[in-house]
């Protein structure tokens, strides 16, 4: 089980229902959650062999920008 941590611009509540759907849609990811409350808003995403290059396009296409901490 791997566990990384991502420095975002996923900002508020709204932000996160937004990026739900393609973090969900990661095969794999098995948990995730986005600390708003840190100025970095740092993504932490936990499972196996995570595809980090396609999580950093999947938020990038819906405009939110993730950097590997």
């Amino acid at each position: 089980m791997d566990t990384l941590k991502f420095k975002t611009t996923i900002n508020c509540s709204s932000c996160v229902a937004k990026v739900t759907p393609v973090l969900n849609n990661q095969e794999n990811i098995e948990k995730w959650s986005v600390d708003t409350e840190n100025t970095d808003k740092v993504l932490t995403v936990t499972g196996e062999h995570i595809d980090e290059a396609d999580l950093v396009k999947s938020l990038a296409k819906i405009g939110y920008k993730a950097e590997k901490i």
